[in-house]
């Protein structure tokens, strides 16, 4: 299964967090199975994802097109710099 799809059925299931703030609460007290960041996210933030996933030994994936196309694939909007996925 490809990415989008993946993005796809997680968001219509509602298994997923959203936002940079929300992603970075999430890693520190949850646990997610996947993190997905846009290509365009700004380089501070997604060292900072790449840091927290690290430690939470949490796999980050980047997304081929930027927060906007990402933002469609959701089903939203607005754009989408990065999104956690929810473990099962």
């Amino acid at each position: 299964m490809d990415l989008s799809n993946l993005i796809r059925e997680k968001v219509k299931k509602k298994e997923v967090v959203m936002g940079y703030n929300n992603v970075i609460k999430f890693l520190k007290t949850g646990k997610p199975k996947m993190i997905v960041i846009a290509n365009n996210i700004p380089t501070d933030k997604k060292d900072v994802i790449l840091h927290n996933a690290k430690l939470a030994k949490v796999e980050v994936k980047e997304f081929d097109n930027d927060n906007v196309s990402l933002g469609l694939v959701c089903g939203k909007p607005f754009s989408v710099s990065v999104l956690a996925i929810k473990g099962s």
